[in-house]
């Protein structure tokens, strides 16, 4: 017998690509159980589906960063004596990423390359354990939502968030849709879609000099970046080429705020409205 949940869940995340770099990502979760009926002739009761099945992907995958740990370019340290632990990663084109997290932040897959395949495979050995006896076989399918327009994909922090949008690298895959004047504008839509590209969105108070870095260094070539939320520490550094820095925090509602009003003062006779998505089916609109 085999029950079925579609749509379970989306998981925001970012992970790191030996070809991209840090790439913020939104997957849809569909979800297939294999097993035998219980005592109430069922698979697995849907409440619990919908709940401990999408709290275990939560703690898995959502708002964290996933590595690579079999890359040779992953260097992987837990800090002596805390739960932090350090990572720096090179990629094939030679461009270097350091962050310091708290271990919660982090999600290690055993591969040399993040791939759907990867994290499916990951999923199902968490999920299977924790389900009872009479299910046998957990099936996974990831997908991204399917995006006529444009969209890209970021990766940012929110220290002030309470909850897991703190951690400094998670991120989301977002459509972008402009409107200049009432009309859709696909030219300026491709235009943010290609500069926000695998972009880290950073915010400008969070900048500090490599030398005030505690757990990680940066290059000549990096800016780095620095916090303090209630879930610990956090630290990152960046090639520059891979950064958009903004003057306030990088919440969904403020990036439509900020792009709606950059644009206003480009040309100020036009007028703007700009509905920006985090991640699958959500977001916020902005108008100048």
């Amino acid at each position: 017998m085999q029950l079925f949940v579609n749509d379970l869940t989306v998981i925001d995340f970012s992970y790191l690509c030996t070809k991209r770099g840090m790439v913020g990502e939104s997957w849809i979760v569909d979800l297939t159980l294999h097993g035998e009926l219980d005592e109430q002739n069922m698979v697995l009761d849907f409440g619990k589906v919908k709940k401990q099945v999408k709290r275990i992907i939560d703690d898995t995958v959502d708002h964290k960063l996933v590595i690579p740990s079999e890359f040779s370019g992953s260097k992987i340290e837990h800090v002596e004596n805390t739960d932090y632990i350090r990572v720096e990663f090179i990629d094939d084109v030679g461009q270097r990423i350091a962050i310091s997290s708290p271990q919660d932040a982090y999600c290690f897959i055993d591969s040399s390359d993040i791939t759907m395949d990867d994290v499916i495979t990951h999923l199902a050995s968490v999920i299977k354990p924790q389900l009872p006896d009479n299910v046998k076989k957990v099936e996974l399918s990831l997908r991204p939502e399917d995006i006529s327009g444009f969209y890209y994909h970021y990766t940012h922090g929110l220290k002030k968030h309470d909850g897991n949008c703190q951690r400094i690298a998670h991120g989301h895959r977002s459509k972008i849709q402009i409107f200049e004047n009432g009309m859709k504008s696909p030219r300026l839509e491709k235009l943010y879609s290609s500069r926000w590209e695998d972009i880290y969105v950073a915010t400008s108070e969070d900048e500090v000099n490599a030398n005030e870095l505690e757990l990680i260094t940066a290059t000549a070539s990096q800016r780095a970046f620095k916090y303090e939320s209630s879930q610990g520490k956090f630290e990152i550094a960046l090639e520059s080429n891979r950064i958009y820095v903004m003057p306030i925090d990088s919440t969904v509602e403020l990036i439509a705020q900020y792009l709606a009003e950059k644009l206003k003062s480009e040309n100020p006779n036009n007028e703007y409205r700009v509905v920006a998505y985090e991640g699958v089916a959500k977001g916020a609109i902005a108008s100048a």
